[in-house]
């Protein structure tokens, strides 16, 4: 094989085309996967959005009932407190005194008052965060049901080509290395601008195999004479020859 500055516009060509070859290979491999590898990593992420989601609820649930168990800690002090001043109201000595007594029974009751709207309010929070967590909960099954079928699915079509694309993709790596920077980079761009990645096409009926615009009697002759390398007019694509994969490599 000729070094990449010593190969003739037509070894130039032939492997340009062979590089496209494999990437077209390539790209079909990729179109069977489909959208399988970003559905794959949305789901996990959606999964570990989930989790998070799950533990943080739980954690808030704790709160709330420990907020409960507060407020029943505080009636059942204030309770306590009640009739410890009633019987001391048997004992007083003066009105001061019964005022001053009849007014503490009545801030404690007021504070198991309070409590107890605050449990029956938490109450209703923590409802509404368990009926949330059970639905979160159920999501995250139904999604760790679908990324399993989605995983098992993409694992397949690996399995099945994993061997084929390592081999073309070590056979990309040799034709990248016989062609100069140059056309390498315009190869990419050009590939780059197309969804088909088509950016070397063979002439074909005597139009461009790319855009299928008519190509010139007289600009085919010079494609088939691969003294330069041709661009279609219309889209910038590299024209060869049908024939092009025969160019000796010597």
């Amino acid at each position: 094989m000729a070094k990449k500055d010593t190969l003739t516009v037509g070894q130039k060509l032939k492997a340009l085309n062979q590089l496209q070859q494999v990437d077209s290979r390539l790209d079909e491999f990729q179109v069977l996967k489909g959208e399988l590898p970003m559905e794959v990593e949305d789901l996990q992420d959606e999964i570990e959005g989930l989790k998070t989601r799950i533990e943080n609820i739980e954690s808030s649930i704790d709160e709330q009932h420990q907020e409960v168990n507060r407020h029943r800690a505080n009636i059942a002090e204030a309770e306590e407190l009640i009739t410890r001043y009633k019987t001391q109201l048997d004992n007083v000595k003066n009105n001061r005194e019964f005022e001053a007594l009849s007014k503490e029974i009545e801030l404690q009751g007021l504070e198991i008052q309070l409590s107890e709207k605050r449990i029956r309010e938490t109450n209703n929070i923590t409802k509404n965060k368990e009926a949330t967590l059970e639905v979160s909960k159920q999501r995250l099954i139904a999604k760790e049901k679908d990324l399993e079928v989605k995983e098992l699915e993409l694992q397949k079509i690996i399995a099945d080509t994993e061997k084929e694309e390592e081999k073309l993709q070590r056979k990309q790596e040799r034709a990248r290395k016989k062609i100069e920077p140059r056309l390498l980079k315009g190869y990419d761009k050009t590939r780059g601008a197309y969804r088909n990645g088509l950016a070397v096409v063979v002439v074909d009926r005597d139009a461009c195999g790319g855009c299928f615009n008519s190509i010139p009697p007289q600009v085919q002759v010079e494609i088939t004479q691969r003294k330069k390398i041709m661009l279609c007019e219309h889209c910038g694509r590299v024209l060869v020859d049908e024939n092009i994969n025969e160019v000796s490599n010597s």
